[in-house]
């Protein structure tokens, strides 16, 4: 038996990945598009023992011929499906990209999958598809009205659709996960918490949107793959599931913790002009996810403190081709 995982070469992909190599004896076929933010390195080398792990580079959004040839092998479990353009600076400069993988990609993987009949679909989303909070809002819940607000976002909202509408048309066991922010090891150094760790240990002036006051709620990356594949096991086919870890914080907060735990001063921070379309706040209710799974959320700092320790040992690690 095996699983296919889109995207597994990416940060979150690659940490479900080995993931599933800990609490499964399956073998793991990687479908990843090899983009800069990729690297089959991020994969632990003892899960490609034995071809335990297999990586195969995959445009889902102009070939799937790849996933053909997993899937004529037979005994697909699932597909999760976390091949997406996720940074959102870089949809604001180039969108094209983000339809392209996550919409066009999205509903390739899709027709696979229905064509196989593969046994479930697990769609790995977003937050930021629900749009914006102000700082008294309560909490996004799964049956809030998506109204994403850059191109990125909008890119993962048209993509739930298309999940949904599988299901709903064509019956496709599928279930859809969205979460708040990830940090932890083997995130690529364009995101907010690698960055301030690659600036801090290099004395390098840290950039900080606007005012610093916009707020995130995070996770740590094991928590989120957790709770993926408590949903890929108990969800209910057709539903939502938010994923949150209930720690929310400014940004410039984040910034000032990182420094304290590499131990810089607080004059490195610089504050530029703020991103367009910035979104003011997140925040998930996971009292869904919580009435089907119970995880047991790493201490925020702790993660933090791991976090940095595992860019101060692969900071000048090569990157790896695939495998």
């Amino acid at each position: 038996m095996s699983y296919i995982v889109t995207g597994g070469c990416g940060f979150i992909g690659s940490n479900f990945v080995n993931y599933l190599c800990d609490v499964t004896d399956d073998n793991v076929y990687v479908l990843d598009k090899m983009t800069y933010a990729a690297d089959s390195g991020n994969i632990l080398p003892k899960n490609y023992k034995n071809n335990r792990v297999t990586v195969n580079q995959c445009d889902l959004a102009t070939n799937t011929w790849s996933v053909d040839d997993v899937l004529k092998k037979g005994n697909v479990k699932a597909i999760f499906h976390f091949a997406a353009e996720s940074h959102v600076d870089n949809s604001i400069t180039s969108p094209q990209i983000f339809i392209d993988a996550n919409v066009t990609g999205t509903f390739n993987i899709l027709q696979k999958a229905k064509e196989y009949s593969v046994p479930r679909f697990v769609h790995i989303s977003t937050d930021e598809v629900y749009g914006t909070l102000g700082i008294d809002d309560p909490s996004f819940e799964e049956t809030k009205i998506l109204e994403p607000n850059n191109v990125y976002s909008a890119s993962k909202a048209s993509a739930d659709l298309i999940v949904r509408s599988f299901n709903k048309t064509y019956g496709l066991d599928a279930v859809t996960t969205r979460c708040c922010n990830n940090y932890g090891p083997r995130q690529h150094k364009e995101k907010l918490v690698p960055k301030v760790i690659h600036n801090a240990l290099n004395v390098i002036p840290i950039p900080v949107y606007g005012a610093g006051d916009n707020i995130r709620e995070w996770i740590y990356v094991e928590d989120h793959c957790k709770a993926i594949y408590e949903v890929y096991k108990s969800g209910t086919s057709g539903e939502v599931y938010n994923i949150g870890s209930g720690k929310e914080i400014e940004n410039i907060e984040m910034v000032k913790l990182i420094l304290d735990i590499v131990g810089q001063s607080y004059d490195l921070i610089e504050f530029v002009t703020d991103r367009l379309g910035h979104d003011f706040r997140y925040s998930i209710n996971s009292d869904k996810l919580n009435s089907i799974a119970k995880i047991n959320y790493k201490d925020f700092t702790e993660g933090l403190e791991q976090t940095v320790q595992w860019y101060e040992d692969y900071s000048n690690r090569p990157r790896c081709t695939i495998k």
